[in-house]
C-alpha cells in the first residue's frame, strides 16, 4: 500500500492517481491528511503538496488538482529524460513536474472544455491540443510517466508492490455504410445513378449495375471474409454498427431492411456488436437510445459498447449522453486523421465531468490509429515504419493498442491493398 499524504483530498486528486497508480502500475493507494498518519506509516509513501515535511518522496503540487472549473492555464512543456512533461515542479521535488496535474489536464480533455473552433463536423481539432503543438502526440505520455515514476519510487522503497499488467490489441470494424450500391432501393439506386452521371463516373455505374443484377459482390460487403480472418487469431474484435434513418450524414441501410438485420445478427454470432451512433444521435438522447434498444432487440443482446459518428466527442456533453443512455464503454476517444493518443494514454480511463467535480462510470477506450489516418502516407513501407514506432511505445508500457479500420477502406480500390494489410496489422501487432 503507497501512502499520499495531502493538504487536501479532492475528486481530481483521487482520480487522477487511482488512474496513474492503481490502473496502470497496479499499486494500491491511500490518502491522509494528517501528518501523524504519514509518518508512522512504515511502507511507500509520497508527499503531494507544496512543501515536502522532512525529506520523503515529494512531488510538488500545481493547483490545478485543487481547483473547482475550468480556467485559462499557461502551459510550458519541458523534458523529463526525453519525454515531454509539463507543470514543472521545481528542485525540492524529486520529480521534475507534477505528474498527477498533468495527467489530469489530458485524461480529463481539460484543453476540450477551453474555447476553441470545431471543425466542419463539430470536433475538437487536433492542432489545437497541446499534444500536436509539441510534438508528443505519438505518445502515450501518461503511461511512460507512469513508469519513470514507480522507476525512481523504487530507488528509495525497493519493495514497492506493482503488479504488472499485459500488453493487449484490440481491432475495431466501424460499419456506418454496409454497402456501396446492395440493398439501398430503387429510388437511392437510381439517385446514385445519377450523380455518377453527373460525376462522369461511368466505371462506377458499371460497378453498380453489376453488383444490383448479381453479376458481383458488394465490395464493401466483406463481413463473413472478415470473420474468417479473426478467427484465426486470439484478438479482440469487435464491430460496431450504424442502425439509424437516412441522413445528410447518414446513409447507411435502413434499419428496416431484412437482409442488413440478418447481416447483422449473422455477424453477431461471432463477434461482439455494438452501435455506431449516427450524427443526429451524438447529440439527441432520445434518437440514441432508440437505436440502442433497436440493436438491442435485433441481437437480442444488450448493447453496452458505442462508437461516436465521425469520432465526434464534445465533451462533457456527448459523455454525459451516453451515460444517461447507459452505455457502460466508448471508444471514440482518438483522431481520425491523424495516428496518436488523444488523452496521452494507452490505458482505459474513466470519463471525467469537469463541470460537475464526478468520475463518471462510462469508460473511455482511446483508439491509437484510425484507418484515415493511414491513407497519408503512400506507401506500405510508410504506414508499418509509422506503425511499428507507436507499437513499440505502446508495448512498452503494456498498454492497449487499438485500432480502427473500416469495411468501406478494407473494400474499396486503393494503391494499397487494405485488406492484406489489416491482416498484417493483425498478425504484426497483437503480441
Amino acid at each position: 500500500m503507497l501512502l499520499i499524504f495531502t493538504h487536501k483530498v479532492t475528486n481530481r486528486l483521487t482520480y487522477t492517481a487511482r488512474q496513474v497508480f492503481e490502473k496502470i502500475l497496479g499499486i494500491d493507494i491511500s490518502f491522509t491528511t494528517k501528518v501523524e498518519d504519514f509518518i508512522k506509516h512504515s511502507g511507500p509513501k509520497i508527499t503531494y503538496s507544496k512543501q515536502p515535511l522532512q525529506n520523503e518522496f515529494f512531488i510538488r503540487s500545481n493547483d490545478l488538482l485543487f481547483e473547482q472549473g475550468i480556467n485559462d492555464l499557461e502551459i510550458k512543456v519541458s523534458e523529463w529524460d526525453g519525454v515531454p512533461c509539463f507543470f514543472s515542479s521545481g528542485e525540492k521535488s524529486s520529480i521534475p513536474f507534477d505528474i498527477f496535474s498533468a495527467s489530469f489536464f489530458l485524461l480529463s480533455r481539460y484543453e476540450e472544455y477551453l474555447p476553441h473552433v470545431k471543425d466542419s463536423v463539430g470536433r475538437f481539432p487536433v492542432k489545437e491540443s497541446l499534444a500536436y503543438q509539441n510534438n508528443f502526440l505519438e505518445l502515450p505520455v501518461v503511461d511512460l510517466w507512469a513508469y519513470k515514476l514507480l522507476d525512481a519510487l523504487k530507488e528509495r522503497f525497493p519493495d514497492i508492490g506493482a503488479s504488472e499488467r499485459s500488453y493487449s490489441f484490440t481491432s475495431i470494424i466501424n460499419v456506418t455504410t454496409s454497402h456501396c450500391y446492395a440493398m439501398r432501393g430503387f429510388v437511392r439506386s437510381l439517385g446514385g445513378v445519377f450523380i455518377d452521371l453527373g460525376s462522369f463516373r461511368l466505371k462506377n455505374i458499371v460497378k453498380r449495375f453489376s453488383v444490383l443484377l448479381g453479376f458481383s459482390k458488394d465490395p464493401y460487403d466483406n463481413f463473413y471474409e472478415l470473420v474468417e480472418i479473426h478467427k484465426k487469431l486470439p484478438i479482440k474484435t469487435m464491430f460496431f454498427f450504424q442502425f439509424a434513418k437516412h441522413s445528410a450524414h447518414d446513409k447507411n441501410i435502413s434499419p428496416n431492411n431484412n437482409k442488413f438485420r440478418y447481416l447483422i445478427k449473422s455477424v453477431a454470432d461471432y463477434s461482439v456488436v455494438s452501435l455506431s451512433t449516427s450524427f443526429l444521435s451524438s447529440t439527441n438522447k432520445s434518437v440514441l437510445k432508440e437505436e440502442k434498444k433497436q440493436l438491442g432487440n435485433l441481437i437480442n443482446k444488450p448493447i453496452n459498447y458505442s462508437r461516436l459518428r465521425y469520432n465526434r466527442v464534445s465533451v462533457p456533453t456527448t459523455y454525459r449522453n451516453l451515460v444517461e443512455t447507459e452505455f457502460t464503454d466508448d471508444f471514440s476517444m482518438g483522431y481520425t486523421h491523424e495516428i496518436g493518443f488523444r488523452a496521452g494514454t494507452c490505458t482505459p480511463f474513466h470519463f471525467y465531468d469537469i463541470n460537475m467535480e464526478v468520475r463518471q462510470p462510462l469508460k473511455v477506450h482511446p483508439f491509437t490509429v484510425h484507418d484515415y489516418a493511414l491513407m497519408n502516407y503512400g506507401n506500405k513501407e510508410e504506414v508499418f515504419e509509422k506503425m511499428d514506432k507507436v507499437y513499440q511505445w505502446v508495448k512498452q508500457v503494456n498498454g492497449n493498442l487499438v485500432i480502427v479500420f473500416s469495411n468501406e477502406l478494407l473494400g474499396s480500390d486503393h494503391k494499397i491493398d487494405w485488406m492484406e494489410m489489416y491482416q498484417s496489422f493483425l498478425r504484426r501487432y497483437y503480441v
